[in-house]
């Protein structure tokens, strides 16, 4: 078979539980169940966190060069090959269309074609500032223009064109789609926008009106987008109108996936579906996601595709760089030496269950050492999470039974019979902590 092509979707602010098949939340997402029912999902992956408010900014640097999070400063190192870099050097076609939060340089050494090209972190849907692509990859500000229609309508117009234009002689392609859905100003369109009603959502458990101390994050943009405390009332309207867009998004990705179809594409090319990040909407009275519970951190991942099993869900611990290797091998091509994911291909083949044996993860509003500024570290293994959260020299620490208490409701840290439990967990963080050259251990 020839090498396989490859569309990826990333979405803006979807957490891992708002997936209608998962039965977790009342959204609807037709169009993804049936893509989890033809592929693989992964029910259990993370992000490695965030230095920085703007969490994609990392994330997305992280998904591109397979790099941890302390070694992914902004802009990206002009050292780190890019994942659509090195599969545009060894013979595909990069096209891109949608948010790229890395800056302007990376995009124009990753993507050989592209479209509606948006450089911006986040923007009105309706409003959003585009590039036409520039070979040249100058994309002066001043160039933008404001298209006219939805966000995530205009992004998904411009893969269809690309698909469309495919002759069945063209090189392989790497077709990379980036939603500004569904991140704020939440604001589905017709019919979407009417879809949800507030009063029939249900608050998830995890929902208070506010965090029970402060980790520092009250003053994040994501944080002032409803009132203190949080009332169920404004909650609820807030939940309604992000499963009104995660539903609009559907439908999109359904039109995309049609045309890949119609074109006769399907069989040989992988399908990845993700985002950058989860978010909280009210979940522990947070609204963003600048922390480290599982609502922010961990993300939907789904793949489907040839020699990609059907129907499988995969609660392995893995990380979204982890798609970094998985591509390149699935493309024939080599992973740099210095990239710290693991490809999933052993866990794709059916080779393992197992991935990785904890997951680290860490937050603060800066890059390199946080000095006084608020940070928090956690870890995670297939039971236990400790989190660390420090503000003002004032240390705080949770320990989670995720198996009893999948929500992070209850806090064992302290309690004599998971004494054993705390000090394992948090001998593994100091151990992740120094693997990774967290500046708080010294490094840098």
């Amino acid at each position: 078979m020839s090498r396989p092509n490859f569309l990826f979707i990333i979405a803006d602010d979807h957490r891992y539980s708002a997936l209608g098949s998962l039965g977790m939340e009342a959204v609807r997402t037709p169009v993804l169940d049936q893509l989890m029912a033809d592929g693989t999902a992964f029910t259990q992956a993370h992000i490695m966190g965030s230095t920085s408010g703007a969490v994609c900014l990392p994330s997305r640097g992280m998904l591109m060069t397979g790099r941890n999070l302390f070694a992914t400063p902004d802009p990206l190192p002009a050292d780190a090959p890019l994942l659509p870099e090195l599969l545009w050097q060894h013979g595909y076609t990069t096209f891109a269309t949608g948010k790229w939060h890395n800056r302007r340089d990376s995009f124009a050494r990753a993507f050989s074609a592209g479209g509606s090209i948006f450089f911006g972190g986040m923007s009105d849907q309706y409003a959003v500032p585009l590039h036409d692509f520039d070979p040249d990859g100058a994309y002066d500000p001043a160039s933008a223009t404001i298209a006219d229609g939805y966000s995530t309508t205009i992004f998904a117009d411009e893969m269809i064109r690309f698909l469309d234009a495919r002759q069945p002689d063209d090189d392989p392609f790497f077709a990379y789609i980036a939603l500004t859905s569904p991140h704020d100003p939440r604001t589905p369109p017709p019919p979407y926008d009417a879809m949800y009603d507030p009063r029939e959502i249900i608050l998830p458990p995890s929902f208070m009106p506010a965090h029970p101390f402060d980790i520092g994050v009250c003053d994040i943009r994501d944080e002032k987008l409803a009132e203190h405390p949080r009332t169920e009332d404004e909650t609820r309207k807030h939940i309604a109108d992000y499963y009104g867009m995660i539903s609009q998004m559907d439908a999109e990705i359904g039109r995309i996936l049609a045309t890949l179809d119609a074109r006769g594409m399907r069989e040989n090319t992988i399908v990845i579906y993700t985002s950058d990040h989860g978010l909280a909407v009210g979940q522990h009275g947070l609204m963003g996601k600048q922390n480290l519970y599982d609502h922010s951190m961990r993300v939907p991942l789904i793949l489907r595709g040839p020699g990609i099993s059907a129907a499988h869900r995969s609660n392995a611990l893995v990380y979204l760089l982890d798609l970094f290797p998985t591509l390149l091998d699935r493309a024939g091509v080599d992973a740099p030496a210095d990239q710290v994911g693991y490809s999933l291909a052993p866990l794709l083949d059916g080779l393992t269950y197992k991935h990785r044996r904890c997951i680290f993860s860490a937050y603060q509003g800066a890059f390199g050492h946080p000095r006084r500024l608020p940070y928090q570290r956690s870890i995670k293994d297939e039971r236990f999470k400790l989190i660390q959260s420090a503000i003002s020299g004032k240390i705080t620490w949770q320990l989670f039974d995720l198996r009893e208490d999948p929500h992070e409701l209850v806090n064992l840290f302290g309690k004599a019979e998971y004494k054993g439990a705390t000090k394992r967990m948090l001998r593994m963080l100091r151990e992740r902590q120094t693997r990774v050259q967290d500046p708080l251990m010294g490094f840098r």
